[in-house]
């Protein structure tokens, strides 16, 4: 298996992007001739708005002897692992993982609320809401399954969420559901902060036969410090939990 950490990595590029007159840094992890995987900043959309470039403008102005397909996306509060194709061939394979769920997804989130249960799984057919919000129903249409650990850390609640479908604001709504928003999601009802604090953590899928794992700790925000990255990385280790069964 290769693994490739952004804390390790040396060597990737980096270029400025401004979204709201602020500049940030688009980072490219890592690159060959079927994909790249870049980290999206938190505040920036994945299509063009008008008070910025999207990521995927971005990555055409400053890359414009490539051709790029997206695979998936992340929401705009959300920073973190973003798999962008080179050719439609590599762009077709991926749309056949996501779904048919064979990409293994991580995802670090921050509540100042704690949640009705630790950990478990959250399931639930997704569907539209008020004011672009989605809900959690009985139905299993649009079904959305999303695992979950948390621990408590500094006055907030730590989650490592493993989503095993891709829905629209999935993770928003099941932290939600469980009495925890997301810290700095007032759409979801999460408390005000300096950002939507949920990072696209961990990517790992098999390219070609080989197992590539990609890990990306949150780097941007005041609750995302260092302690915090290093207390994830001692007390949610892979090696000591056991999700359970996708089944």
């Amino acid at each position: 298996m290769s693994t490739f950490s952004v804390d390790k990595l040396v060597g990737y590029s980096v270029f400025p992007l401004f979204i709201r007159d602020e500049a940030v840094l688009l980072q490219v992890l890592f690159r060959s001739d079927d994909y790249w995987v870049i980290e999206k900043p938190a505040g920036m959309s994945f299509h063009a708005e008008s008070e910025g470039m999207g990521v995927m403008q971005s990555l055409a102005n400053s890359y414009p002897d490539c051709t790029f397909y997206p695979v998936h996306r992340l929401d705009k509060m959300t920073s973190g692992l973003l798999i962008v194709a080179c050719h439609a061939d590599a762009a077709a394979v991926f749309g056949k993982m996501f779904e048919k769920h064979e990409m293994e997804k991580r995802y670090l989130a921050l509540s100042s609320k704690k949640p009705r249960k630790k950990q478990g799984t959250i399931a639930g057919g997704m569907a539209p809401s008020r004011r672009g919000q989605w809900k959690l129903t009985n139905e299993k249409e649009n079904l959305a399954i999303t695992q979950f650990f948390s621990l408590s850390f500094q006055g907030n609640r730590v989650f490592l969420v493993r989503p095993l479908t891709g829905k629209t604001h999935q993770i928003r709504v099941a932290l939600k559901s469980l009495g925890s928003p997301i810290l700095g999601d007032l759409r979801y009802g999460g408390e005000e902060a300096d950002r939507g604090y949920l990072h696209a953590y961990s990517l790992q899928f098999n390219w070609q036969g080989e197992v590539m794992h990609f890990v990306s700790s949150p780097s941007f925000g005041v609750h995302f410090s260092p302690e915090l990255c290093a207390f994830v990385s001692a007390q949610l280790d892979e090696s000591l939990l056991k999700w359970p069964s996708r089944k």
